[in-house]
């Protein structure tokens, strides 16, 4: 049997031999083990800054190792989570412990009537304190007849403070990884996280090109409240942005109503380019089915679809910096988006992307755009 201070060194080492958050609560719950403490399950709850999670649970069981599971703002609605030991660990910032093997103990949280008829003999929920002020949870139960002993017991309140400093260091890391996704997208926040935050650092990379605009934005913005053109901005990039990223693409730009994104290419141009029309498709569907007010009309949308080679990377002064993709490329799909509002067309493409979807097009003729000398082919939707 080990030390309980074997495991104290472990978690005031940062737990490095735990590559993730449940791989570190998985070994800690081995470790306590090793050490006479018999535990049944663990719970660890951490809240983050995401725009739809409020938090994350890990949850170790004896049998059947960790699970994690994300938890929406919406729990906060409910009774259970209401009437949890959880809001009452955040309000009183002090632990809870419920004896259930005493006959006694009162039973004035659901779960606990749950615990208890799947055996449970003893349960214990601590806040785990970060250095922000905020408050997490840990919950350990055990089956022991009796339930923990007091030098049991000891021993799991030593390891909530070393262990609250390792959930905050994972913690910050994942919330920084939420907000740069939320922000800037997932491939751009991995390439800003990997280091790659130096004015100036720019890459060349192959990709398809989506830029898509409101129609009649500018007299929607005078018929409508703030509110509800809020509401209808985000009704109508709801439709988008779930498209975008199932068929592989990264939102760079929101720019009033217009949207910037890519889809880069590692090797079949023609897959790529594939994949980003059936986004459009599945956008032009989802944004026809949107739910209006009696006075609103239908959301009218262009979106010009290009492909070709894009500088990617950070553009700015000071530390004041963006993360997108300029060149030639970008201009182009920019002023196609602008010939398919004088057409009257909802989709349309280049020349270079056409030929990758030849089947899907119809040429629509040569038409002079803005910047460039020679006037550009352009193709709409042959349905």
């Amino acid at each position: 049997m080990s030390n309980i201070r074997q495991v104290l060194d472990w978690l005031a080492g940062g737990a490095l031999s735990g590559a993730e958050s449940q791989d570190v609560l998985a070994e800690l719950c081995e470790r306590l083990v090793a050490c006479g403490i018999p535990l049944w399950r663990v719970a660890v709850f951490v809240t983050t800054l995401h725009p739809d999670v409020l938090g994350r649970r890990f949850l170790w069981q004896r049998s059947s190792g960790v699970t994690t599971s994300d938890a929406l703002f919406s729990l906060t609605e409910t009774d259970d989570y209401r009437k949890s030991p959880f809001t009452t660990v955040y309000a009183t910032r002090q632990p809870l412990r419920r004896r259930l093997a005493d006959a006694d103990c009162p039973a004035d949280f659901s779960i606990l009537q749950d615990l208890r008829a799947e055996g449970v003999t003893d349960y214990a929920a601590f806040p785990l304190l970060f250095t922000d002020g905020t408050i997490h949870v840990a919950t350990w139960s055990t089956k022991q007849p009796g339930g923990f002993t007091a030098r049991q017991f000891a021993d799991l309140e030593s390891v909530v403070a070393p262990l609250a400093r390792v959930a905050e260091i994972r913690a910050l890391r994942r919330t920084a990884g939420n907000l740069i996704d939320t922000y800037v997208g997932h491939q751009t926040g991995e390439r800003i996280l990997s280091g790659k935050i130096r004015r100036g650092y720019v890459e060349a990379i192959r990709a398809a090109i989506w830029l898509s605009d409101m129609r009649g934005f500018t007299a929607i913005s005078e018929k409508l409240s703030p509110q509800a053109l809020i509401d209808r901005l985000n009704l109508y990039f709801g439709a988008q942005v779930p498209a975008i990223h199932e068929h592989g693409g990264e939102v760079l730009k929101f720019m009033g109503d217009g949207l910037l994104a890519i889809f880069p290419i590692a090797g079949d141009a023609g897959a790529v380019c594939r994949r980003a029309l059936s986004g459009a498709l599945a956008v032009r569907a989802r944004i026809a089915e949107l739910p209006r007010g009696e006075s609103e009309d239908v959301i009218r949308f262009g979106l010009a679809l290009h492909v070709g080679e894009v500088m990617y990377g950070n553009i700015g002064g000071g530390n004041r910096l963006d993360f997108t993709c300029i060149g030639p490329a970008v201009n182009l799909a920019a002023r196609l988006e602008k010939v398919a509002s004088k057409l009257g067309e909802t989709v349309v493409s280049s020349a270079d992307f056409a030929a990758h979807c030849p089947d899907e097009f119809r040429r629509l003729g040569e038409h002079s755009v803005a910047g460039f000398a020679a006037p550009q082919t352009v193709f709409g939707l042959a349905n």
